[in-house]
């Protein structure tokens, strides 16, 4: 569960984010849908850890996000993933076991393989889609209870879409959490539980997919 409470937060002086508050239950996909600058990657930057919110809390299972125990449950997916040049499937499950030495190598190589990625040619070669389902084969095998992730879907075209959007499914229905930012308001409501709308730093309204 991501629980945020009361968050605001200051860039530059201004204003980003004010009194936002936010719950997406386990086994739940929340989308936030709003144009640029309305907010929505801020957020996920503080959920994630990268940003302190100037006020609020932010918790991951009941844990501080602030704290490294609340981020150990948590997997951030950003719009384009950075990859160094030489980084391939392969090497980035080494660079991760550093950092969490129980991630499975098998499941990990038996998800590359369901989805057709090589593990041993460079990351930045592969599609958009490609890599965005690198970082979800990672959290996977993390096993993040909760995933935050940002456009997920933009500039992939339907058939990639379609199959990342059918990844996040089978994860909700594992009983991941899982908020994803998104233009894409047709991909919210086809695979979101809930849909929230952001408009200048403020969460306006969180509805159900129904109404």
């Amino acid at each position: 569960m991501i629980e945020v409470k009361n968050v605001s937060h200051r860039l530059g002086g201004k204003t980003v984010l004010e009194k936002v508050n936010l719950t997406v239950e386990e086994g739940s996909i929340v989308g936030l849908v709003g144009i640029n600058g309305a907010g929505k990657s801020t957020l996920l930057r503080l959920i994630s850890g990268v940003y302190q919110p100037d006020e609020g809390q932010i918790f991951s299972d009941g844990r501080l996000t602030s704290k490294e125990e609340g981020r150990r449950n948590l997997f951030f997916l950003p719009d384009d993933p950075y990859y160094t040049l030489r980084s391939t499937g392969k090497s980035l499950l080494e660079l991760y076991k550093t950092f969490y030495p129980e991630l499975d190598k098998e499941t990990y190589g038996r998800l590359l393989g369901t989805w057709e990625l090589p593990d041993n040619k460079p990351i930045r070669t592969f599609s958009k889609g490609m890599r965005q389902k690198v970082g979800l084969a990672i959290a996977i095998i993390k096993d993040a209870n909760n995933i935050v992730m940002d456009e997920p879907t933009t500039g992939l075209d339907p058939k990639s879409a379609a199959e990342l959007m059918q990844i996040l499914i089978n994860l909700r229905n594992a009983g991941k959490s899982i908020l994803m930012c998104t233009h894409d308001l047709f991909r919210a409501k086809a695979v979101a539980d809930r849909v929230g709308i952001m408009k200048e730093g403020r969460l306006v309204m969180l509805r159900s997919r129904e109404e």
